[in-house]
């Protein structure tokens, strides 16, 4: 950990660029055919090496919207940073000309795509798999800052091999849900990738399909013109399951000469990018292997309990959007869980497979595809693959651990009561109840129903509902461990910590998104204050305006309800 008075701060554009140290680059294979094919912005194969170097594509006449002022304060970034030509060139796609930037091009990388376990290869233009991967995210630096490293890449930065014939954009309103959620994320206590900046156009424009004015489709009926914006999220690497399953299938099928090599080396960087504090370098690869395997399950599985537990679905948990990291990565169609219902799902596309309660058996797809591409490394050590399967096998009872441990903390209680989360999980859905409002209210520690009515979406006139929530509020209190008033009041502040007040629902998101796209980001930057502080009690204002039900208008209605994947 770094100590706070050995942290640099980093006051200019040289500062930050003499920190870059580009692992990922120098260490890992080049795609061999990339020198043949130009600026590499156009659809082809990609048949080995573990990144293709590619320029991101800058957005005309760049407008600065907004930077996290958490994450700057974190990496010790001054605000004269955004000041600076460079530094503005550089997140907004422009990589020419600056002239002290150690590597002066970015680069994309391939993966594979797996749905609830199962391998795909026709979504490439292709129909090999070859051409699947970072369509319009591109890498542009990589530094070590006060001993930890960052890669940050653009979201939106233009096309790559990977772009399957589409223009590489992201639009504004995807990019303002993404970098806020990322931050709100991460103050929610959710291990994520980072937001950094936002910048837009008004000189460029691309077209989506999106949903008519109120409508209750859940198919884009039309097309509409958006303006562009650059995000530049951060993290500690963006190598995901679907990477190195991208590897382990090459490996599997023998497809060239190097590629259990490369498998080799692509899985010897994720440990040395994420794992590198609880896997020994000194370690036999085997060892590592299982190392790696028992360490991700843990992070996976912790992960997805903090998801539940905050009321998040990710909506497309597809193995190319699982971090190997074991952490959030991709805000494309996720969503804030309102009404409860168990198979919640934001994304019109997702099917009950990725629905909120789901999300535990989403993340044993993902895990078991990851296992089944590192066994090519393992092949010749039959005790490793045994012990390999075995780590597999166990992935439910964790993650039933994980999740039972989360339900615990999240109702006060010492040790997990299937009866009383049962009568508990009936009555959220027969009361239509509002999921972060409900937990909330009820970490004041209710003794009658009238501590939690805010929550409900109806009106509450049914004596038999009244009657069965009585007698469930009874039973868990007795399963509280309050002595006194003062015992009562430290399990309150406990609970609250664990169950937030403020969540980013996605009509918040919706009018921040249209602010902007008008020119106005004042409630982007409101949005980033209060959902930074979701924990908080805030002023009376911001909790009238902030914490409330989803208004009945908004029912059913396209691109709040449920969105598509378009961004």
């Amino acid at each position: 950990m770094i100590n706070e008075n050995n942290k640099k701060n980093i006051e200019t554009f040289g500062e930050l660029t003499y920190l870059s140290d580009y692992s990922f680059i120098e260490n890992l294979n080049s795609d061999p055919d990339a020198k043949h094919n130009g600026d590499n912005k156009y659809p082809r194969e990609v048949f080995s090496g573990h990144y293709v170097p590619v320029s991101p594509t800058a957005i005309k006449e760049p407008i600065y919207i907004s930077h996290s002022k958490n994450f700057f304060k974190e990496l010790g970034f001054s605000e004269n940073l955004l000041k600076s030509d460079d530094f503005i060139k550089l997140f907004s796609g422009d990589m020419s000309n600056i002239s002290n930037l150690k590597q002066n091009q970015g680069w994309a990388t391939g993966y594979a795509l797996s749905i609830y376990g199962r391998e795909y290869y026709a979504q490439c233009p292709f129909q090999t798999g070859n051409g699947y991967g970072d369509g319009r995210a591109i890498s542009v630096l990589e530094a070590v800052i006060n001993g930890k490293r960052w890669e940050f890449q653009l979201k939106g930065g233009g096309k790559t091999p990977y772009c399957r014939g589409a223009d590489g954009r992201a639009v504004l309103r995807s990019s303002v849900r993404e970098f806020l959620t990322q931050e709100h994320m991460h103050s929610l206590g959710i291990p994520t990738s980072r937001s950094l900046t936002l910048f837009t156009s008004k000189k460029e424009q691309v077209s989506r399909p999106w949903f008519k004015e109120k409508s209750s489709s859940y198919e884009p009926e039309v097309m509409i013109e958006e303006d562009v914006a650059i995000t530049t999220r951060v993290a500690s690497s963006f190598i995901r399951v679907g990477q190195i399953e991208l590897f382990g299938r090459r490996a599997r099928r023998n497809e060239h000469k190097n590629a259990l090599k490369e498998l080799e080396m692509i899985v010897l960087h994720l440990i040395h990018r994420e794992y590198s504090e609880v896997i020994n370098q000194d370690l036999s690869l085997e060892e590592k292997v299982l190392l790696l395997v028992q360490n991700f399950q843990d992070r996976l599985t912790s992960l997805v309990a903090n998801w539940i537990r905050v009321g998040y679905c990710q909506g497309n948990f597809n193995s190319d959007n699982c971090a190997a990291g074991g952490f959030t990565l991709d805000y494309g169609p996720f969503g804030f869980i309102e009404m409860f219902e168990t198979k919640y799902q934001s994304w019109t596309g997702g099917g009950v497979h990725f629905s909120f309660f789901n999300q535990p058996v989403a993340a044993q797809k993902n895990f078991k595809s990851f296992c089944n591409s590192l066994k090519p490394l393992l092949q010749k050590n039959i005790e490793a693959l045994q012990k390999l399967e075995n780590i597999e096998k166990n992935f439910p009872n964790i993650m039933q651990k994980k999740i039972e441990n989360m339900w615990v903390s999240k109702l006060g209680i010492s040790s997990f009561n299937v009866d009383l989360f049962e009568d508990l999980i009936n009555l959220m859905i027969d009361t239509k109840v509002d999921y972060t409002i409900f937990f909330r209210e009820l970490s004041n520690i209710p003794s009658d129903v009238s501590g939690i009515e805010k929550s409900f979406y109806d009106n509450f006139e049914d004596e038999d509902l009244k009657t069965r929530w009585q007698k469930w509020l009874e039973t868990w209190n007795s399963f509280l461990d309050i002595k006194d008033e003062k015992s009562r009041q430290n399990l309150s502040i406990k609970m609250k910590l664990i169950n937030p007040k403020y969540i980013l629902r996605e009509w918040h998101l919706v009018l921040a998104y249209q602010e902007a796209q008008k020119g106005d980001y004042k409630l982007v930057n409101e949005l980033q204050e209060i959902m930074t502080n979701p924990y908080l009690e805030q002023t009376k204002e911001i909790e009238e305006k902030y914490y409330s039900k989803k208004p009945s208008d908004f029912f059913g209605i396209a691109g709040i309800s449920h969105v598509s994947c378009s961004s």
